[in-house]
């Protein structure tokens, strides 16, 4: 019989992952913060190196060397995550946005993957996931660095070891949010009409970037002669830099989007804005074939578009709350978020290029900041504050007193009611026969009161009284 049943038990299945709320095991923990640690980076670096192979391949003029490419990628990681970088002593701090974007998309996914795989139900449970992240992206930017020095290319120890750490935990912390429930321990604990100014920040501020995208392609197709212009004939050199531009296109953008709120841009010498124009010399890439020769009359109708974002953020909030005075303290929590999107783009978006005529690239960001929000609550407060519901003027004092006393009436029981006039006739009658005794008191003493006998009944009839009525004369019995 034990023989049987070992022959015909079916077979054990292999342990699949934890489903929530079940810990691992903590060799498998150990494979999943390793697997989490060492994937975004190597798969950063590949893509780093498969772009510079590529470019290599494509130049006319470019000898291939394996070794070459991957003692490049490193700086090229760096440079991808927004560490500034130097190329023979000239600075490089104007980053192209896209492998940033890409760094921060990987980073995040990996640390979502992560936080599933390991059953984390709180932000507690998922900090290590978070925090084996950031810190394989500090020590690596750190080798990185620290191998490149005496090199053609460098970088700052110290930046690379601080800047692509709080990136990846910023994208990490992003990513386990979702995964980990943390929104609605964030909404239950936070203020609902702020919350709601925050998602309509995000809105105001997704508005903004649109309207500055829409402006540059529209600038792009406009002088699409001069973009053409730019390339040349060799194919290599036109597929380098149209993979430029690609990769700088995040920049233009944000760019853009200061030129559409107000500010403007400056490259170099160049300087444009929407109510003023310096010329200057500008990089021969395709990317900034749209850029004006000269400033133009109608530019300052442009300002419609961030005036109907701000718009747009007041009619999304015109029903947060009965009272105006919170619809617009929730416009302007929106204006501080899009505040605060402005800043981070205007910062990573320039920044040095060199130390020839094009240097430096840059944002105004505290005065694009401060018009952007301006721009959100001054267009936003006024659409949320008609748009939206008002209360009722307060009744005065008197008819409050007696809407209260109606209210209170209303809630009195019926027996309580009963009860109580009761009381109140059992109190009438004692007070009328208080009364009555209190008359008879006093006609007892001052002579008024009558024999019970002479009490007067209905239907008996009046035969005299002791004193003279009108005209009748007392008789001679009386006298």
């Amino acid at each position: 019989m034990p023989t049987m049943d070992l022959l015909t038990d079916a077979p054990e299945e292999p342990v699949s992952d934890p489903g929530p709320g079940v810990a691992p095991s903590r060799p498998a923990r150990v494979r999943v913060l390793l697997a989490a640690a060492i994937g975004p980076l190597i798969t950063g670096y590949t893509a780093v190196a498969a772009v510079l192979a590529l470019l290599t391949l494509t130049a006319g003029r470019a000898v291939f060397s394996d070794t070459g490419v991957l003692l490049a990628a490193g700086p090229g990681w760096l440079a991808a995550h927004q560490v500034r970088i130097a190329i023979g002593g000239h600075p490089l701090g104007m980053l192209p946005l896209l492998p940033t974007l890409g760094a921060v998309v990987l980073a995040a996914r990996t640390a979502s993957g992560a936080a599933r795989r390991l059953g984390s139900r709180s932000f507690r449970e998922a900090l290590p996931v978070l925090v084996t992240i950031a810190g394989a992206h500090a020590v690596a930017g750190l080798v990185v660095a620290l191998c490149a020095q005496g090199s053609p290319v460098t970088a700052n120890p110290v930046a690379a070891f601080v800047v692509p750490g709080l990136l990846a935990g910023a994208a990490s912390g992003a990513g386990v949010v979702r995964s980990c429930g943390l929104p609605d321990v964030v909404a239950e604990r936070l203020d609902p009409l702020a919350l709601r100014g925050l998602r309509t920040g995000a809105l105001g501020l997704a508005v903004l970037v649109a309207c500055g995208a829409a402006v540059f392609t529209v600038a792009t197709a406009v002088s699409w002669k001069t973009v053409s212009d730019v390339y040349e004939p060799g194919f290599g050199t036109s597929f380098g830099l149209f993979l430029l531009s690609v990769l700088y296109l995040p920049n233009a953008v944000a760019a853009a989007l200061s030129f559409v709120a107000g500010p403007g841009f400056s490259i170099g010498d160049l300087d444009v804005g929407m109510f003023g124009y310096r010329g200057g010399a500008v990089p021969g890439v395709p990317l900034l074939g749209g850029l004006p020769e000269h400033h133009a009359g109608w530019w300052p109708a442009l300002l419609v578009l961030p005036a109907a974002a701000g718009a747009l953020a007041g009619w999304t909030l015109r029903k947060a709350d009965a009272e105006p005075a919170q619809r617009i303290r929730a416009v302007a929590v929106a204006g501080a978020v899009v505040a605060l999107g402005c800043v981070v783009l205007g910062t990573l978006a320039g920044g040095r290029l060199g130390d020839g005529p094009f240097d430096p690239v840059s944002v105004p960001v505290g005065v694009a900041s401060v018009v952007a929000f301006c721009w959100i609550v001054i267009p936003g407060g006024f659409v949320a504050f008609f748009a939206g519901e008002h209360e009722p003027p307060a009744p005065p004092p008197e008819a409050l007193e007696d809407n209260e006393a109606f209210q209170d009436a209303d809630e009195v029981d019926t027996e309580e009611a009963s009860e109580a006039v009761e009381e109140l006739e059992a109190a009438q009658e004692e007070i009328f026969a208080e009364d009555a005794e209190f008359e008879a008191e006093a006609d007892a003493e001052l002579g008024l009161e009558e024999p019970a006998e002479d009490v007067f009944e209905p239907g008996d009839a009046v035969t005299g009284g002791t004193e003279t009525c009108g005209d009748v004369e007392p008789g001679e019995g009386d006298r």
